[in-house]
């Protein structure tokens, strides 16, 4: 068993919250930071996040509270689970409050746009020159409510740190939750992020009900697409058999708790964006991050026809049904990419 460590979760919502629970319940020092006051008081006195996780009991090893100074001050691992929306700004308010011997790792799946960056280049580009490479990414088929639930799964840790790593599985490894390692941090981060994208797509299908066959098909042009993207960009394709690529691509795209699946299957039924995204409810990353991946491919002249396909129904109006007649128009290609 690891030493007892001081761990800080920013980000109170569904996966923050389990994170935090995870590395309390195996006897660390847990600060989570949430946006507001009266959440703090909330969680500190119930014991329980009721916004997210109600049925959750949480280790008395958590102590939630709205100041980020107070959270991240001694913080050895600091674990941010944040939307990305407020990503960047929430990393650079770290600066004056951290140590150089501290190690910061994104739990957040998503991509900042104007320019292109990944959540770990923003941790680097703002805190790089206090922590170095001590930065990593937590990626995986990981849907929250199974995890509070204690269902099986298993996730990612990737960095240049062989010590980040072999810190994290053992901080966040419990008889329920696997945690591997991965130095490839662009191919587990990309996965992450642009899995969102086709579990929209998955969700437009299933509420077509296209049949598994079709499903399979989208699914596996998916995984074609985004690892030929990842690849361009710097990523490792064998990355994407793993459990960051395939695993959470998988997990995300055949699951109604996923909240992007949960976006699809509105927007198949003709309803606007902006009134699907409140009738989910929580943050679907899958729609910011389609915008920011459809401008990057064009430059980069990465094919991704899916993408086109998905951003022309939800930002130019186009029917979801179009998106299959795409899928099948569109002159492809080979079946697997990167072979020798």
């Amino acid at each position: 068993m690891i030493s007892k460590k001081q761990v800080a979760v920013l980000g109170g919502g569904s996966f923050g919250t389990v994170l935090a629970n995870i590395a309390a319940s195996n006897g660390h020092a847990v600060r989570l930071w949430v946006r507001d006051a009266e959440q703090a008081l909330r969680i500190n006195s119930e014991g329980a996040n009721a916004t997210y996780h109600p049925e959750l009991i949480l280790s008395d090893n958590i102590s939630a509270s709205e100041d980020l100074e107070s959270v991240v001050s001694n913080a050895e691992y600091i674990l941010v689970a944040t939307p990305s929306v407020i990503f960047e700004q929430i990393i650079a308010r770290l600066a004056p409050y951290i140590h150089p011997s501290v190690s910061i790792i994104s739990c957040t799946k998503g991509i900042q746009p104007d320019p292109f960056r990944t959540m770990t280049e923003i941790i680097s580009h703002h805190l790089g020159h206090i922590i170095g490479n001590q930065i990593g990414v937590l990626s995986g088929p990981n849907l929250a409510k199974e995890i509070a639930e204690q269902k099986i799964a298993g996730t990612v840790i990737a960095s240049s740190s062989s010590e980040l790593t072999s810190s994290i599985k053992l901080i966040l490894s419990s008889s329920t939750f696997k945690v591997f390692s991965s130095s490839d941090i662009q191919g587990v981060e990309l996965a992450g992020a642009l899995k969102n994208i086709y579990a929209i797509c998955c969700g437009i299908a299933h509420a077509k009900n296209v049949g598994e066959n079709a499903l399979g098909f989208i699914i596996t042009r998916s995984m074609a697409e985004m690892s030929r993207f990842a690849v361009a960009k710097g990523a490792n394709p064998i990355t994407f058999l793993g459990l960051s690529g395939m695993g959470d691509l998988m997990a995300t795209c055949t699951s109604k708790l996923s909240r992007n699946f949960q976006l699809g299957e509105l927007i198949a039924r003709d309803i606007s964006l902006l009134e699907a995204k409140e009738l989910v409810g929580q943050v679907a990353e899958g729609a910011r991050t389609l915008e920011v991946v459809y401008k990057e491919a064009q430059t980069i002249q990465v094919s991704m026809p899916m993408v086109e396909s998905l951003y022309n129904i939800l930002y130019k109006g186009v029917k979801s049904e179009q998106l299959l007649e795409d899928l099948l128009d569109h002159p492809n290609e080979v079946d697997v990419e990167f072979t020798q």
